[in-house]
């Protein structure tokens, strides 16, 4: 088919997600026919760099060939079977492996299909055990402002991101969500404690996406926050979930934000990168005092799954990504590129309308502030993207956030290339804003 057959197909049936799809007059979508690497190829053979990794999941940049051997191995074998009962090498090894490199304390493994669904495994896991091991008012849940812990129902009452809840405000759980606007993170951890300390007994987990807040405008705190967090809600006995979806493998710095940090969560969830980018597939991991909660009879179980929990292709291939991890020593060249990404960041902090520029490993991210900002649904970043978008680059912001977070292993080359068209983009049209 052409681009322009390709188009039509796609005006006339297909609903885009975070897409107004009333607006007739914006540029036609992008018609991608093949990836590699740090790169994606349209129908008429142009590259661009894809700077946020396909929305964070080819952190080994895109059809890495191990990944797609590991796959094609394992559909000649078993590509799907039910979760019940039944079990699998790939799944088994799978959770070994995870536990060996997971903070310390994480014993067990639950999967299941996205990061969506690996926060919602968690939500449940924390209010079941507490509603049959002696605390049944524990139905409550916290968070903080601009936090995002996915799309399906139940965790969208974690979100502290207005554009996302409020519509289903009615419908939610209760979930105490702590604000981060006004005096930063350092007021909103304060915040945090006393809103845990005043409501221990009805408060059945914590949630927080360790240093970076990802898609609430990639908002970064200090690890001495997160450290305070551990120690308070061991103190209170209240579960600490933490969100690696997006900052685990490799994107603070180290493997977990979690390790940066040097903490133990309760649970941790992990998504995303976990395959690659080559299929949906999720994990929750929790401790030992967790999982034996829902020992015993047979209504204490976890009543709760997806067809395609533990698959056997997603499994393959997440094994595959830690072998890559270890044996291309992956995190070990992270340093090197993050300070490239720094260096490119702080210069863009001097450039007009340009605030809060900063950087954490293989995350870089400013504000906008170009006429009237508006947050999420700002347009300043959407000029950006026009101008990347020109000069080679895919580069989606949050709003009025423009941010990059490439393949943890992107070339140097690339990287470089990559730097020099977001420089040249926010200058641009930072320049034009006057």
């Amino acid at each position: 088919m052409t681009r322009d057959e390709i188009i039509e197909l796609d005006r006339r049936y297909v609903w885009h997600p975070y897409t107004q799809m009333a607006d007739a007059s914006a540029s036609p979508p992008l018609v991608i026919s093949r990836a590699q690497g740090a790169r994606l190829y349209d129908v008429n053979g142009r590259s661009y760099l894809d700077a946020n990794a396909s929305w964070w999941v080819a952190l080994l940049g895109h059809r890495h060939p191990r990944l797609v051997a590991a796959l094609k191995r394992q559909a000649d074998e078993l590509c799907h079977v039910s979760f019940g009962g039944i079990t699998h090498e790939p799944a088994a090894r799978l959770a070994s492996a995870l536990t060996a490199i997971a903070p310390p304390g994480l014993t067990r493994v639950f999967y299941s299909d996205n990061g969506s669904t690996a926060i919602e495994a968690a939500l449940k896991m924390c209010l079941k055990y507490w509603h049959q091991n002696g605390r049944p008012r524990r139905q409550r849940a916290v968070a903080l402002g601009h936090a995002f812990h996915g799309e399906t129902l139940g965790v969208t009452a974690l979100s502290g991101v207005d554009v996302f809840r409020r519509p289903f405000a009615g419908v939610l759980m209760d979930c105490v969500h702590v604000a981060t606007d006004e005096a930063g993170f350092e007021r909103a951890f304060e915040l945090l404690e006393s809103e845990l300390r005043r409501g221990a007994d009805e408060i059945a987990a914590c949630f927080v996406e360790p240093l970076i807040q990802g898609a609430g405008g990639m908002r970064f705190y200090s690890e001495r926050f997160l450290v305070r967090l551990r120690e308070l809600t061991r103190e209170l006995d209240i579960f600490l979930v933490v969100d690696e979806v997006f900052t685990g493998y490799g994107r603070t710095g180290t493997m977990w934000a979690s390790e940066l940090a040097g903490i133990e969560p309760d649970i941790l969830c992990t998504a995303k990168g976990f395959t690659g980018g080559i299929l949906p597939m999720a994990a929750t991991l929790v401790n030992e005092r967790i999982f034996e909660g829902f020992l015993g009879e047979a209504g204490r179980a976890l009543h709760y799954g997806h067809t395609y929990a533990g698959h056997p292709l997603g499994a393959a291939v997440a094994l595959e990504v830690l072998a890559v991890y270890e044996e291309e020593r992956v995190v070990e060249q992270i340093p090197a590129k993050a300070t490239k990404i720094r260096a490119t960041f702080e210069a863009l902090g001097q450039c007009h309308g340009v605030r809060a520029a900063r950087s954490l490993g293989m995350v870089g991210a400013l504000n906008l502030e170009l006429g009237n900002a508006s947050g999420y649904l700002g347009g300043a970043g959407w000029k950006v993207y026009e101008r990347a978008l020109e000069l080679g680059a895919v580069l989606r912001p949050l709003g009025d956030v423009v941010y990059i977070a490439p393949p943890v292993n992107i070339p140097d080359a690339d990287l470089e290339a990559l730097l020099a068209i977001v420089t040249q983009a926010v200058s641009e049209v930072a320049q034009a804003a006057g």
